[in-house]
């Protein structure tokens, strides 16, 4: 995806505040926080959103919601952390390409 932000991200073409990457994903530092820590968790493979997945992606869900929580235990979250994932334009979804946030510490915003 050659408009893709988070693809530009991935490749290097875009600077970024990096805390992880493997083989599957990058993590980064959003740059509009909510919270303390902050943090975007994108699958190197561009798809699109949760509509998008099917049986192909379960693996790469499986790693990422298994490195969720030591990303958060190296962020120093160890009073717990909260994952937001948007799903579609209704759904709060502005980049198009799948993302998990990964937020905590004081600041964490509540729903209302």
């Amino acid at each position: 995806m050659n408009d893709c932000l988070f693809c530009k991200i991935i490749a290097g073409e875009i600077p970024s505040d990096r805390v992880y990457e493997d083989d599957q994903v990058v993590v980064f530092r959003d740059i509009n926080p909510m919270a303390d820590v902050h943090l975007l968790m994108v699958p190197r493979a561009h798809v699109a959103g949760l509509n998008d997945l099917d049986e192909t992606h379960d693996a790469l869900m499986a790693h990422m919601l298994r490195t969720l929580p030591k990303l958060a235990a190296a962020q120093g979250l160890t009073d717990g952390f909260r994952t937001i994932i948007n799903t579609g334009k209704g759904g709060g979804q502005v980049i198009f390409h799948l993302h998990i946030h990964l937020l905590g510490g004081k600041q964490l915003p509540g729903f209302g």
